[in-house]
């Protein structure tokens, strides 16, 4: 049995106790535990703050982005490994394991680059100087400069890599210390990602931190100058907000919530079509539908609702369920006895609320090359609900795991109206070549979403699936999606600064803050 220490103060510390277990989601066997009981993680944030904060603030732009590119080099040395990890604990498929490890990596590359591209300069400035008297020497400039706190980091179980680099890249890049915890259930690819960059010696002292376990009093410990991000469930988000440590001293928090996010069919070619088809599959089977991009609603025009049944439930007909490293496998299990429950559960919530299941057996599938009746699986489900006015649990309810519905439209107004029911999301994709069509669709649905995905003929070969989150777009949503937002480049870092107006001489403050060629 692995016992999964925590990296703090500069070393690597194990809890007391045996703490939480660690399972294989396919055999059910234990394969680690961890436990924080005992560790001193006050202590580790006041590390964090001074030797951490004061190493990156040395750095330029470009320094952090050549760490964070180090960082990417080594963890792609390790790909093999960390794949077979993310099968054995997550349960992932190698193509699921590849999405989260290759995510991290290229995210961490992409931050590298940008540090590269900012160069050597340690403060950005946020437009141009304003003249503020009737004097144009009298100006104010408005600067971003890393706070001196710590980033702590909250990350769910889903991504125990590309969560939790996303955010320390944006942190690191902005010059502030990481102090990360991931989602216990899986935190053994996590954990092995931490082991190779201090092995490597990559690790500046502080810089980043590692809490392996339960959270404990991590939140009573935090101070004005500290941020909290959080990635997971609404209600512990909620719980997150409303500490009262973290309302006390007003710490800046973002949080990533539950999302259900649609898919919207309009006038589409055959190919626009297609690409409709090919991203539902995409979103219903990779990571086995554990993504909080991952697409739970799916409207169609009422005309067209039989035939994308049948369409949709050919396709999902083909994937086969199984062992994570079975050949031909397409899904492997559920990571959780925990999610398998919820996810029984919420599909006969949206089943009492009028929906109806037109393919799949859920909880029932047969496994390839695994014992039945063992382990966490949970077939493809796509459900229907003629009325989408009356449905209240489909908009209301986030099956975590490969179950879409399919529901029919009649207007513009009509879909905008159910797709806005999901209260906030952090992505909808719309699948349209009319443009006046795509005009009152963006418009209608923009106000609710973090980022929108427009497919049509002539990108049909080229676009992204809409559960793909790039650096170089914000990641985030209003509403229940959690009101946060993530990445997007420059905008990632924003989080980490505090921006400060400072007035004063033009000459002075365009020289100081590198304005002037």
């Amino acid at each position: 049995m692995i016992t999964l220490k925590s990296y703090l103060n500069g070393q690597w510390q194990a809890g007391e106790g045996d703490g939480a277990s660690l399972v294989n989601p396919t055999t059910e066997e234990a394969v680690a535990h961890a436990s924080t009981k005992g560790l001193d993680v006050k202590s580790a944030l006041a590390f964090g703050r001074d030797k951490g904060g004061a190493a990156l603030r040395a750095m330029s732009f470009a320094e952090r982005g050549a760490l964070l590119k180090s960082w990417s080099a080594a963890l792609h040395e390790h790909r093999e490994a960390l794949i077979d990890i993310s099968l054995d604990n997550g349960g992932t498929t190698r193509k699921g394991a590849k999405f989260d490890i290759d995510g991290a990596t290229g995210t961490l590359m992409y931050y590298a680059s940008l540090g590269k591209k900012l160069g050597d300069k340690k403060i950005l400035v946020d437009g141009d100087a304003e003249q503020l008297t009737r004097s144009a020497r009298f100006v104010g400039v408005h600067v971003r400069q890393p706070r001196r706190g710590v980033a702590v980091h909250i990350n769910a179980f889903n991504f125990p890599m590309w969560g939790m680099f996303e955010k320390a890249a944006c942190a690191i890049l902005a010059g502030m210390p990481v102090f990360t915890k991931p989602g216990t259930s899986t935190a053994l690819l996590a954990h092995r990602a931490v082991e190779i960059l201090t092995e490597a010696n990559l690790i500046p002292e502080g810089t980043l931190q590692f809490l392996c376990g339960s959270a404990g009093d991590l939140l009573d410990h935090l101070g004005e100058q500290d941020v909290l991000a959080f990635t997971g469930g609404a209600s512990t988000g909620e719980m997150m907000r409303s500490h009262p440590n973290i309302i006390k001293h007003n710490v800046r928090v973002n949080i990533e919530a539950d999302s259900l996010n649609a898919m919207v069919l309009g006038d589409a070619s055959d190919e626009t079509f297609a690409t409709f088809l090919r991203h539902a599959e995409t979103e219903l089977t990779q990571k086995t539908g554990q993504k909080c991009t991952a697409t739970r609603r799916i409207f169609v025009p009422e005309d067209r609702i039989d035939d994308v049944e049948a369409e949709l439930k050919d396709i999902f007909a083909s994937v086969k369920v199984g062992a994570p490293g079975a050949e031909g496998v397409h899904m492997g299990p559920l990571a959780t006895a925990n999610q398998l429950r919820d996810a029984k559960d919420g599909v006969a919530k949206l089943t009492e609320s009028g929906a109806k299941v037109v393919f799949g057996e859920g909880a029932d599938v047969t496994p390839v090359d695994a014992e039945k009746g063992k382990g966490y699986f949970f077939g493809p489900m796509l459900l229907r609900a003629d009325d989408p006015a009356s449905a209240d649990a489909v908009h209301d309810i986030e099956v975590f795991g490969p179950v879409q519905t399919l529901m029919p439209y009649s207007s513009i107004d009509d879909v905008v109206g159910y797709v806005a029911r999901g209260k906030g999301g952090l992505v909808c994709s719309l699948y349209t070549d009319d443009k006046e069509e795509t005009a009152d669709l963006l418009l209608g649905l923009a106000p609710f979403h973090g980022r929108l995905l427009l497919a049509s003929e002539k990108v049909a070969d080229t676009t992204i699936t809409p559960g793909m989150a790039l650096p170089s777009c914000l990641h985030g949503g209003p509403g229940r999606a959690g009101g946060g937002e993530e990445l997007g480049g420059e905008r990632g870092m924003h989080f980490y600064m505090q921006r400060t107006a400072v007035q004063g001489d033009r000459s002075v403050l365009e020289r100081l803050y590198g304005m002037r060629d």
